[in-house]
Protein backbone atom coordinates (compact mmCIF):
# COMPACT_ATOMS: atom_id res chain seq x y z
CA UNK A 1 0.00 0.00 0.00
CA UNK A 2 1.37 3.39 -0.97
CA UNK A 3 1.05 6.45 1.23
CA UNK A 4 -0.96 9.45 0.11
CA UNK A 5 1.05 12.44 -1.09
CA UNK A 6 -0.46 15.22 1.00
CA UNK A 7 -0.02 18.76 -0.26
CA UNK A 8 2.89 19.57 -2.54
CA UNK A 9 0.56 22.21 -4.04
CA UNK A 10 -1.67 19.71 -5.89
CA UNK A 11 -1.88 16.47 -7.87
CA UNK A 12 -1.87 18.53 -11.05
CA UNK A 13 1.86 19.19 -10.57
CA UNK A 14 2.70 15.50 -10.06
CA UNK A 15 3.93 14.73 -13.57
CA UNK A 16 6.06 17.77 -14.42
CA UNK A 17 6.70 19.21 -10.97
CA UNK A 18 6.86 22.85 -9.97
CA UNK A 19 7.90 25.02 -12.95
CA UNK A 20 11.28 26.68 -13.15
CA UNK A 21 11.08 30.05 -11.38
CA UNK A 22 10.78 33.31 -13.23
CA UNK A 23 12.83 36.25 -12.01
CA UNK A 24 11.45 38.50 -9.26
CA UNK A 25 10.95 42.20 -9.82
CA UNK A 26 14.46 43.73 -10.07
CA UNK A 27 13.48 47.14 -8.65
CA UNK A 28 11.24 50.14 -9.22
CA UNK A 29 9.74 50.24 -12.69
CA UNK A 30 6.81 51.52 -14.74
CA UNK A 31 4.18 49.90 -16.92
CA UNK A 32 0.98 50.79 -18.74
CA UNK A 33 -0.90 48.08 -16.86
CA UNK A 34 0.25 46.25 -13.72
CA UNK A 35 -1.58 43.00 -12.93
CA UNK A 36 -1.29 41.60 -9.42
CA UNK A 37 -1.73 37.83 -9.44
CA UNK A 38 -0.45 35.16 -11.80
CA UNK A 39 -3.46 32.86 -11.87
CA UNK A 40 -6.15 32.48 -14.51
CA UNK A 41 -7.62 35.96 -14.03
CA UNK A 42 -4.30 37.77 -14.19
CA UNK A 43 -2.88 35.78 -17.09
CA UNK A 44 -6.06 35.84 -19.18
CA UNK A 45 -6.29 39.62 -18.63
CA UNK A 46 -2.70 40.08 -19.76
CA UNK A 47 -3.34 37.82 -22.77
CA UNK A 48 -6.44 39.64 -24.02
CA UNK A 49 -5.07 43.12 -23.35
CA UNK A 50 -1.83 42.41 -25.19
CA UNK A 51 -3.68 40.82 -28.11
CA UNK A 52 -5.99 43.84 -28.35
CA UNK A 53 -3.30 46.52 -27.88
CA UNK A 54 0.12 45.02 -28.71
CA UNK A 55 2.07 48.16 -27.78
CA UNK A 56 0.92 48.06 -24.13
CA UNK A 57 3.65 47.54 -21.55
CA UNK A 58 2.09 44.97 -19.20
CA UNK A 59 3.70 43.61 -16.04
CA UNK A 60 2.34 40.66 -14.02
CA UNK A 61 3.43 40.27 -10.39
CA UNK A 62 3.00 36.90 -8.66
CA UNK A 63 3.77 36.23 -4.98
CA UNK A 64 4.97 32.63 -5.44
CA UNK A 65 4.71 31.19 -8.93
CA UNK A 66 2.00 31.28 -11.58
CA UNK A 67 -0.63 28.74 -10.62
CA UNK A 68 0.30 28.51 -6.94
CA UNK A 69 -3.25 29.43 -5.89
CA UNK A 70 -6.65 28.16 -6.98
CA UNK A 71 -5.67 28.06 -10.66
CA UNK A 72 -3.29 25.20 -9.93
CA UNK A 73 -5.44 23.36 -7.38
CA UNK A 74 -9.03 23.33 -8.67
CA UNK A 75 -11.15 20.44 -9.88
CA UNK A 76 -10.64 21.11 -13.57
CA UNK A 77 -14.27 22.10 -14.19
CA UNK A 78 -14.55 24.43 -17.17
CA UNK A 79 -18.28 25.11 -16.96
CA UNK A 80 -20.89 27.82 -17.32
CA UNK A 81 -21.81 28.44 -13.69
CA UNK A 82 -21.38 31.95 -12.30
CA UNK A 83 -21.79 33.04 -8.70
CA UNK A 84 -24.56 35.55 -8.06
CA UNK A 85 -26.64 35.25 -11.23
CA UNK A 86 -29.96 34.99 -9.36
CA UNK A 87 -29.15 38.07 -7.28
CA UNK A 88 -28.21 39.97 -10.43
CA UNK A 89 -31.59 39.01 -11.87
CA UNK A 90 -33.30 40.56 -8.84
CA UNK A 91 -31.14 43.71 -9.01
CA UNK A 92 -31.04 44.30 -12.77
CA UNK A 93 -33.88 42.23 -14.22
CA UNK A 94 -34.19 38.78 -15.73
CA UNK A 95 -33.00 39.78 -19.20
CA UNK A 96 -29.73 41.17 -17.82
CA UNK A 97 -29.07 37.92 -15.99
CA UNK A 98 -29.87 35.94 -19.15
CA UNK A 99 -27.20 37.96 -20.98
CA UNK A 100 -24.74 37.14 -18.22
CA UNK A 101 -25.58 33.45 -18.46
CA UNK A 102 -25.23 33.46 -22.23
CA UNK A 103 -21.81 35.09 -21.86
CA UNK A 104 -20.81 32.26 -19.53
CA UNK A 105 -22.10 29.64 -21.99
CA UNK A 106 -19.99 31.28 -24.69
CA UNK A 107 -16.97 31.46 -22.38
CA UNK A 108 -16.65 27.67 -22.23
CA UNK A 109 -16.30 27.60 -26.01
CA UNK A 110 -13.94 30.60 -25.92
CA UNK A 111 -11.49 28.84 -23.59
CA UNK A 112 -11.54 25.70 -25.72
CA UNK A 113 -11.04 27.71 -28.90
CA UNK A 114 -8.16 29.74 -27.47
CA UNK A 115 -6.41 26.68 -26.07
CA UNK A 116 -6.53 25.13 -29.52
CA UNK A 117 -5.34 28.34 -31.21
CA UNK A 118 -2.39 28.64 -28.81
CA UNK A 119 -1.57 24.90 -28.93
CA UNK A 120 -2.13 24.57 -25.18
CA UNK A 121 -2.30 20.94 -24.10
CA UNK A 122 -4.75 21.03 -21.21
CA UNK A 123 -6.36 17.62 -21.65
CA UNK A 124 -9.68 19.28 -22.50
CA UNK A 125 -12.64 16.98 -23.10
CA UNK A 126 -16.06 18.52 -23.71
CA UNK A 127 -18.33 16.02 -22.01
CA UNK A 128 -20.56 18.57 -20.33
CA UNK A 129 -21.58 18.67 -16.67
CA UNK A 130 -23.75 16.03 -14.97
CA UNK A 131 -25.27 16.92 -11.60
CA UNK A 132 -26.92 14.03 -9.80
CA UNK A 133 -29.48 13.60 -7.01
CA UNK A 134 -29.66 10.60 -4.68
CA UNK A 135 -32.30 11.59 -2.12
CA UNK A 136 -35.91 12.79 -2.56
CA UNK A 137 -34.96 16.28 -1.33
CA UNK A 138 -32.03 16.44 -3.73
CA UNK A 139 -34.27 15.35 -6.59
CA UNK A 140 -36.76 18.11 -5.81
CA UNK A 141 -33.91 20.66 -5.78
CA UNK A 142 -32.50 19.18 -8.99
CA UNK A 143 -35.79 19.59 -10.84
CA UNK A 144 -36.14 23.17 -9.60
CA UNK A 145 -32.51 23.87 -10.55
CA UNK A 146 -33.04 22.41 -14.02
CA UNK A 147 -36.16 24.51 -14.60
CA UNK A 148 -34.32 27.64 -13.48
CA UNK A 149 -31.41 27.00 -15.83
CA UNK A 150 -33.79 26.50 -18.75
CA UNK A 151 -35.52 29.77 -17.82
CA UNK A 152 -32.12 31.51 -18.02
CA UNK A 153 -31.67 30.37 -21.59
CA UNK A 154 -30.18 26.87 -21.42
CA UNK A 155 -32.56 25.28 -23.89
CA UNK A 156 -30.03 22.51 -24.60
CA UNK A 157 -29.97 21.27 -20.98
CA UNK A 158 -31.38 17.76 -20.39
CA UNK A 159 -33.15 16.22 -17.39
CA UNK A 160 -32.67 12.49 -16.74
CA UNK A 161 -34.30 9.88 -14.59
CA UNK A 162 -32.51 7.10 -12.74
CA UNK A 163 -32.02 4.84 -15.76
CA UNK A 164 -30.77 7.61 -18.06
CA UNK A 165 -28.41 8.80 -15.33
CA UNK A 166 -26.96 5.30 -15.00
CA UNK A 167 -26.46 5.17 -18.77
CA UNK A 168 -23.97 8.01 -18.30
CA UNK A 169 -22.46 7.35 -14.86
CA UNK A 170 -23.55 4.64 -12.43
CA UNK A 171 -23.64 6.60 -9.17
CA UNK A 172 -24.97 4.43 -6.36
CA UNK A 173 -28.58 5.30 -5.56
CA UNK A 174 -28.85 8.13 -8.10
CA UNK A 175 -32.50 8.90 -8.82
CA UNK A 176 -32.02 11.64 -11.39
CA UNK A 177 -29.65 14.14 -12.94
CA UNK A 178 -29.39 17.28 -15.02
CA UNK A 179 -26.85 17.61 -17.83
CA UNK A 180 -25.58 20.64 -19.72
CA UNK A 181 -23.27 20.53 -22.73
CA UNK A 182 -21.63 23.79 -21.59
CA UNK A 183 -18.81 22.16 -19.68
CA UNK A 184 -15.49 20.39 -20.12
CA UNK A 185 -12.93 18.52 -18.10
CA UNK A 186 -9.41 19.85 -18.20
CA UNK A 187 -6.01 19.65 -16.53
CA UNK A 188 -5.79 22.94 -14.59
CA UNK A 189 -2.01 23.23 -14.59
CA UNK A 190 -1.78 22.27 -18.25
CA UNK A 191 -4.02 25.22 -19.06
CA UNK A 192 -2.15 27.51 -16.66
CA UNK A 193 1.33 26.70 -17.95
CA UNK A 194 0.28 27.01 -21.57
CA UNK A 195 -1.40 30.33 -20.88
CA UNK A 196 1.65 31.68 -19.04
CA UNK A 197 3.87 30.70 -21.98
CA UNK A 198 1.48 32.33 -24.44
CA UNK A 199 1.44 35.55 -22.42
CA UNK A 200 5.24 35.75 -22.30
CA UNK A 201 5.50 35.00 -26.02
CA UNK A 202 3.33 38.07 -26.64
CA UNK A 203 5.84 40.23 -24.75
CA UNK A 204 4.20 40.49 -21.32
CA UNK A 205 6.67 40.66 -18.41
CA UNK A 206 5.97 38.16 -15.62
CA UNK A 207 7.76 38.41 -12.26
CA UNK A 208 7.39 35.59 -9.74
CA UNK A 209 8.44 35.40 -6.07
CA UNK A 210 7.25 39.01 -5.86
CA UNK A 211 4.53 39.44 -3.23
CA UNK A 212 2.55 42.65 -3.48
CA UNK A 213 1.98 44.06 -0.02
CA UNK A 214 -0.11 47.09 -0.96
CA UNK A 215 -2.12 48.29 -3.91
CA UNK A 216 -2.97 51.96 -4.21
CA UNK A 217 -3.79 54.21 -7.18
CA UNK A 218 -1.06 53.87 -9.80
CA UNK A 219 1.18 51.83 -7.44
CA UNK A 220 1.79 48.14 -6.70
CA UNK A 221 4.20 47.95 -3.77
CA UNK A 222 6.48 44.93 -3.24
CA UNK A 223 9.58 44.24 -1.09
CA UNK A 224 11.69 44.49 -4.26
CA UNK A 225 10.37 47.79 -5.52
CA UNK A 226 7.22 49.49 -6.74
CA UNK A 227 5.55 49.22 -10.13
CA UNK A 228 3.91 52.47 -11.18
CA UNK A 229 1.16 52.20 -13.77
CA UNK A 230 -2.00 54.11 -14.79
CA UNK A 231 -3.94 50.87 -14.28
CA UNK A 232 -3.33 48.45 -11.42
CA UNK A 233 -5.51 45.35 -11.46
CA UNK A 234 -6.05 43.11 -8.43
CA UNK A 235 -6.44 39.52 -9.63
CA UNK A 236 -5.71 37.69 -6.37
CA UNK A 237 -9.04 35.89 -5.73
CA UNK A 238 -8.76 33.79 -2.52
CA UNK A 239 -5.46 35.40 -1.52
CA UNK A 240 -6.88 38.94 -1.52
CA UNK A 241 -6.99 38.98 2.29
CA UNK A 242 -3.17 39.07 2.40
CA UNK A 243 -3.15 42.59 0.94
CA UNK A 244 -3.21 45.73 3.07
CA UNK A 245 -6.77 46.81 3.93
CA UNK A 246 -8.31 43.85 2.12
CA UNK A 247 -8.69 41.29 4.92
CA UNK A 248 -12.48 41.51 4.95
CA UNK A 249 -13.03 41.99 1.21
CA UNK A 250 -13.35 38.35 0.13
CA UNK A 251 -13.36 35.42 2.49
CA UNK A 252 -10.76 32.74 1.60
CA UNK A 253 -12.91 29.59 1.62
CA UNK A 254 -11.01 26.31 1.68
CA UNK A 255 -11.75 23.43 -0.66
CA UNK A 256 -9.98 20.07 -0.59
CA UNK A 257 -9.45 17.29 -3.12
CA UNK A 258 -8.25 13.73 -3.45
CA UNK A 259 -7.13 11.74 -6.47
CA UNK A 260 -7.28 7.96 -6.75
CA UNK A 261 -4.76 5.67 -8.35
CA UNK A 262 -5.46 5.03 -12.06
CA UNK A 263 -8.44 2.68 -12.24
CA UNK A 264 -8.37 -0.44 -14.45
CA UNK A 265 -10.68 -0.93 -17.40
CA UNK A 266 -12.85 -3.47 -15.60
CA UNK A 267 -13.68 -0.91 -12.92
CA UNK A 268 -14.58 1.71 -15.52
CA UNK A 269 -16.83 -0.86 -17.18
CA UNK A 270 -18.75 -1.01 -13.89
CA UNK A 271 -18.86 2.75 -13.36
CA UNK A 272 -19.42 3.88 -16.93
CA UNK A 273 -18.43 7.54 -17.27
CA UNK A 274 -17.32 7.00 -20.88
CA UNK A 275 -18.45 10.54 -21.72
CA UNK A 276 -15.99 11.95 -19.15
CA UNK A 277 -18.53 14.50 -17.92
CA UNK A 278 -17.62 16.56 -14.90
CA UNK A 279 -19.71 15.25 -12.01
CA UNK A 280 -21.45 17.07 -9.17
CA UNK A 281 -24.37 16.55 -6.81
CA UNK A 282 -27.20 18.47 -5.19
CA UNK A 283 -26.05 18.10 -1.58
CA UNK A 284 -25.74 21.27 0.50
CA UNK A 285 -22.08 20.47 1.22
CA UNK A 286 -21.62 19.47 -2.39
CA UNK A 287 -18.92 17.45 -4.14
CA UNK A 288 -17.30 17.83 -7.56
CA UNK A 289 -15.30 15.31 -9.56
CA UNK A 290 -13.77 14.47 -12.90
CA UNK A 291 -12.41 11.40 -14.65
CA UNK A 292 -8.86 12.47 -15.42
CA UNK A 293 -6.99 11.92 -18.66
CA UNK A 294 -5.01 9.08 -17.00
CA UNK A 295 -8.20 7.41 -15.69
CA UNK A 296 -8.18 8.46 -12.05
CA UNK A 297 -11.04 10.07 -10.20
CA UNK A 298 -10.22 13.50 -8.79
CA UNK A 299 -12.89 14.47 -6.26
CA UNK A 300 -13.32 17.52 -4.07
CA UNK A 301 -15.46 19.13 -1.40
CA UNK A 302 -15.24 21.24 1.73
CA UNK A 303 -12.87 20.14 4.49
CA UNK A 304 -12.06 22.85 7.03
CA UNK A 305 -14.10 25.58 5.33
CA UNK A 306 -12.25 28.57 6.76
CA UNK A 307 -9.17 29.37 8.85
CA UNK A 308 -9.36 32.01 11.56
CA UNK A 309 -8.24 35.48 10.53
CA UNK A 310 -8.57 34.72 6.78
CA UNK A 311 -5.37 32.70 6.83
CA UNK A 312 -4.52 30.52 3.86
CA UNK A 313 -3.05 27.03 3.77
CA UNK A 314 0.56 25.93 3.53
CA UNK A 315 1.26 24.43 0.09
CA UNK A 316 -2.00 22.46 -0.02
CA UNK A 317 -1.50 20.32 3.09
CA UNK A 318 -4.79 18.68 4.14
CA UNK A 319 -6.01 17.19 7.42
CA UNK A 320 -6.31 13.40 7.61
CA UNK A 321 -9.95 13.76 8.69
CA UNK A 322 -10.71 15.68 5.49
CA UNK A 323 -9.04 13.02 3.35
CA UNK A 324 -11.14 10.37 5.12
CA UNK A 325 -14.32 12.40 4.58
CA UNK A 326 -13.63 12.77 0.85
CA UNK A 327 -12.84 9.06 0.60
CA UNK A 328 -16.22 8.37 2.19
CA UNK A 329 -17.90 10.51 -0.49
CA UNK A 330 -16.01 8.60 -3.19
CA UNK A 331 -17.14 5.23 -1.82
CA UNK A 332 -20.69 6.48 -1.26
CA UNK A 333 -20.85 7.30 -4.99
CA UNK A 334 -18.92 4.23 -6.16
CA UNK A 335 -18.96 1.40 -3.57
CA UNK A 336 -16.74 -0.76 -5.78
CA UNK A 337 -13.87 1.65 -4.99
CA UNK A 338 -13.67 0.59 -1.34
CA UNK A 339 -9.98 -0.04 -0.73
CA UNK A 340 -8.84 1.97 -3.75
CA UNK A 341 -5.59 3.84 -3.16
CA UNK A 342 -5.82 7.60 -2.64
CA UNK A 343 -2.53 8.75 -4.12
CA UNK A 344 -2.85 12.52 -3.64
CA UNK A 345 -4.65 14.97 -1.37
CA UNK A 346 -4.48 18.75 -1.45
CA UNK A 347 -6.34 21.93 -0.58
CA UNK A 348 -6.72 25.46 -1.90
CA UNK A 349 -8.68 28.64 -1.31
CA UNK A 350 -11.37 30.37 -3.32
CA UNK A 351 -12.71 33.89 -2.91
CA UNK A 352 -16.19 34.39 -1.42
CA UNK A 353 -17.78 37.87 -1.34
CA UNK A 354 -20.27 38.65 1.44
CA UNK A 355 -23.19 38.41 -1.01
CA UNK A 356 -21.72 35.40 -2.92
CA UNK A 357 -21.61 37.41 -6.18
CA UNK A 358 -18.67 37.35 -8.59
CA UNK A 359 -17.70 40.84 -9.75
CA UNK A 360 -15.48 42.69 -12.18
CA UNK A 361 -14.71 46.37 -11.63
CA UNK A 362 -12.67 49.26 -12.96
CA UNK A 363 -12.65 52.46 -10.91
CA UNK A 364 -12.17 55.12 -13.57
CA UNK A 365 -11.23 57.76 -10.99
CA UNK A 366 -8.24 55.80 -9.66
CA UNK A 367 -7.32 53.31 -12.37
CA UNK A 368 -7.74 50.46 -9.88
CA UNK A 369 -9.50 47.35 -11.12
CA UNK A 370 -10.28 43.92 -9.81
CA UNK A 371 -12.11 40.72 -10.60
CA UNK A 372 -12.93 37.67 -8.56
CA UNK A 373 -15.21 36.35 -5.86
CA UNK A 374 -15.90 33.36 -8.08
CA UNK A 375 -17.04 31.09 -5.21
CA UNK A 376 -15.51 28.01 -6.83
CA UNK A 377 -16.58 28.64 -10.43
CA UNK A 378 -13.43 30.44 -11.51
CA UNK A 379 -11.98 28.28 -14.27
CA UNK A 380 -14.37 29.73 -16.84
CA UNK A 381 -15.46 32.89 -15.02
CA UNK A 382 -11.86 34.16 -14.89
CA UNK A 383 -11.79 34.19 -18.68
CA UNK A 384 -14.99 36.24 -18.93
CA UNK A 385 -13.68 38.59 -16.24
CA UNK A 386 -10.42 39.07 -18.12
CA UNK A 387 -12.13 39.95 -21.39
CA UNK A 388 -14.37 42.35 -19.49
CA UNK A 389 -11.39 44.05 -17.83
CA UNK A 390 -9.82 44.39 -21.28
CA UNK A 391 -12.94 46.13 -22.60
CA UNK A 392 -13.23 48.38 -19.53
CA UNK A 393 -9.62 49.55 -19.88
CA UNK A 394 -9.98 50.15 -23.60
CA UNK A 395 -13.16 52.13 -22.97
CA UNK A 396 -11.57 54.18 -20.18
CA UNK A 397 -8.46 54.95 -22.22
CA UNK A 398 -10.52 56.07 -25.22
CA UNK A 399 -9.41 53.19 -27.45
CA UNK A 400 -12.91 51.72 -27.74
CA UNK A 401 -16.49 52.29 -26.69
CA UNK A 402 -18.85 50.28 -24.51
CA UNK A 403 -19.29 46.61 -25.42
CA UNK A 404 -21.74 43.84 -24.62
CA UNK A 405 -19.37 42.69 -21.87
CA UNK A 406 -19.08 46.08 -20.17
CA UNK A 407 -22.89 46.19 -19.97
CA UNK A 408 -23.23 42.90 -18.06
CA UNK A 409 -24.81 43.25 -14.61
CA UNK A 410 -21.79 42.05 -12.62
CA UNK A 411 -19.68 45.01 -13.79
CA UNK A 412 -18.90 47.48 -10.98
CA UNK A 413 -21.11 45.62 -8.48
CA UNK A 414 -20.54 46.82 -4.91
CA UNK A 415 -20.26 44.33 -2.06
CA UNK A 416 -20.12 45.04 1.67
CA UNK A 417 -17.22 43.65 3.69
CA UNK A 418 -17.31 40.51 5.81
CA UNK A 419 -17.81 40.77 9.55
CA UNK A 420 -14.73 41.11 11.80
CA UNK A 421 -13.37 38.15 13.76
CA UNK A 422 -14.45 36.10 15.61
CA UNK A 423 -17.84 36.55 13.90
CA UNK A 424 -16.39 35.54 10.53
CA UNK A 425 -14.97 32.27 11.82
CA UNK A 426 -18.03 31.41 13.93
CA UNK A 427 -20.41 32.19 11.09
CA UNK A 428 -18.66 30.10 8.42
CA UNK A 429 -18.11 27.07 10.66
CA UNK A 430 -21.67 27.19 11.94
CA UNK A 431 -22.93 27.50 8.37
CA UNK A 432 -21.11 24.39 7.12
CA UNK A 433 -21.98 22.40 10.22
CA UNK A 434 -25.62 23.19 9.41
CA UNK A 435 -25.21 22.09 5.80
CA UNK A 436 -23.62 18.78 6.79
CA UNK A 437 -26.32 18.12 9.35
CA UNK A 438 -28.97 18.93 6.76
CA UNK A 439 -27.39 16.49 4.30
CA UNK A 440 -27.37 13.73 6.94
CA UNK A 441 -31.03 14.38 7.73
CA UNK A 442 -32.03 14.23 4.07
CA UNK A 443 -30.22 10.91 3.68
CA UNK A 444 -32.18 9.31 6.51
CA UNK A 445 -35.62 10.97 6.46
CA UNK A 446 -36.53 10.45 2.78
CA UNK A 447 -38.56 13.64 2.54
CA UNK A 448 -38.81 15.63 -0.68
CA UNK A 449 -38.54 18.84 1.29
CA UNK A 450 -35.16 20.52 1.77
CA UNK A 451 -34.05 20.35 5.40
CA UNK A 452 -35.13 23.52 7.18
CA UNK A 453 -31.68 23.89 8.69
CA UNK A 454 -30.16 24.31 5.21
CA UNK A 455 -32.82 26.82 4.19
CA UNK A 456 -32.09 28.86 7.30
CA UNK A 457 -28.33 28.66 6.66
CA UNK A 458 -28.83 29.92 3.10
CA UNK A 459 -30.78 32.93 4.34
CA UNK A 460 -28.24 33.80 7.00
CA UNK A 461 -25.26 33.42 4.68
CA UNK A 462 -26.75 35.51 1.89
CA UNK A 463 -26.48 32.72 -0.68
Amino acid sequence: MTSTINGGISFWYADEGIPAPREPLPGDTTADVCIVGGGYTGLWTAYYLKKAVPFLNITVLEARFCGYGASGRNGGWLYNGIAGRDRYARLHGHDAAVRLQQAMNDTVAEVVRTAEAESIDAGIHQGGVLQVAYTPAQLARLKAFHATEVAFGEKDRELYGARETADRIRVAGAVGSSWTPHGARLHPVGLLKGLADAVESLGVTVHESTPVTEIRPKHAVTPYGTVRAPYVLRCTEGFTASLARQRRTWLPMNSSMIATEPLPEEVWNQIGWSGRETLGDMAHAYMYAQRTADDRIALGGRGVPYRYGSRTDNDGSTRAATVDALRAVLVRFFPQLTGTEITHAWSGVLGVPRDWCATVTLDRATGLGWAGGYVGSGVATANLAARTLRDLIQQDSGQAGPTDLTALPWVNHKVRKWEPEPLRWLGVHTLYAAYRRADRRELTHHSAETARLATLANRISGR
